[in-house]
């Protein structure tokens, strides 16, 4: 795979360096999670190819075996991060935070990611190392660039809700269907608002022009009230094919099973029925090929990894009896 031969020491800690040493794990690196010692179980959930060692790091000695470690490794990966206050939200309504899709996930751990394999590139170059400050405030800022720059373009200067992408436009909005369950709607250009109106059964010469603000709340109530006649599966049925850019809103188990998904094998499902996306993006001549078994239990890879990178057995004997390391016997499936 592309990241083959790559040593990695990830830190624990909450997200984004979990992800972020995930991705790196699925793209062929050898990524060595450290958890901390007296710790019982691990709440990373996205430890799939990772090997866990136990390593008390409030004593000197830990800090030298951490020293040792990251000595023979390419990458270390730490959790040390700031937060973040999301502003979107719709009209009337108090802002509501999107998740921690964009600031953990996407303006940390994926930065963090994109930043190492740049590093390692330059390295090829020059023979020398760098820090990467993945700072998420500026990760996830530098994500929504095209809503800094789109302020002066009228797409994105309205008060919160009242703009074109934030559900002020009728034709970029999502609508409830006669079931109980939703449609998506993204019709910006106009050609695909054309098909946008024609699936609804409506007359364009009628309606306001789309782009008309002053009408935008009128048009909502009209697609309102066309979508709720009819119920998701009979609207992904007139939509299907079509470029109106309308869609079914899709639970998780949904979305795993359309069509589309399942051609594409998106997602993927380890030995115990956990499903999962599949990494992104896909290479074609050395795509990832990620860890289906299980995830590692704190400390059970203590003993393998330290031998690997060359302590002795003496040396590993009396680190554990002097508590700086756990060493924990994988359980049985039996």
């Amino acid at each position: 795979m592309a990241l083959a031969g790559i040593r990695v020491i990830e830190l624990a800690g909450l997200v984004p360096v979990p992800l972020c040493g995930m991705i790196l794990a699925d793209f062929g690196a050898k990524v060595v999670r450290i958890d901390r010692t007296g710790t019982a179980t691990s709440i990373d959930v996205l430890a799939r190819g990772k090997r866990s060692v136990a390593l008390n790091l409030k004593k000197p000695e830990g800090v030298e075996v951490l020293k040792q470690l990251c000595s023979q490794s390419d990458v270390l990966v730490e959790p040390f991060r700031k937060g973040l206050l999301s502003k979107f939200g719709r009209k009337g309504e108090k802002p509501y935070a999107p998740l921690n899709v964009v600031a953990d996930f996407a303006g940390g751990g994926v930065m963090c990611a994109m930043g190492i394999m740049l590093a390692l590139y330059e390295r090829m170059q020059s023979g020398k190392g760098q820090v990467i400050d993945a700072s998420m405030v500026e990760g996830a800022a530098y994500c929504c660039s095209w809503l800094w720059k789109s302020q002066h373009m009228g797409m994105w200067n309205q008060q919160r809700g009242e703009n074109v992408l934030d559900t002020g436009a009728p034709f970029y909005e999502t609508y409830k269907t006669s079931d109980g369950k939703y449609m998506a709607v993204g019709a910006l250009e106009p050609q695909f608002y054309e098909q946008l109106v024609k699936g609804l059964g409506l007359d364009s010469a009628k309606l306001a022009p789309q782009m008309s603000r002053s009408d935008w709340p009128e048009l909502k109530r009209i697609f309102t009230e066309a979508f709720a006649a009819r119920s998701q599966e009979q609207w992904s049925k007139i939509f299907d094919g079509t470029d109106a850019c309308v869609t079914p809103v899709l639970s998780f188990e949904e979305a795993l099973s359309h069509p589309h998904n399942q051609e594409r094998g998106s997602f993927i499902t380890d030995e115990k029925g956990h499903v999962s996306p599949r990494p992104a993006p896909v290479l074609s001549r050395t795509p990832a090929t990620v860890s289906l078994e299980r995830n590692p239990e704190v400390g059970e890879h203590t003993e393998l990894v330290l031998t690997e990178y060359g302590f002795t057995k003496e040396q590993i004997n009396m680190l554990l009896s002097a508590g700086i390391i756990e060493c924990r016997r994988s359980k049985s499936n039996l």
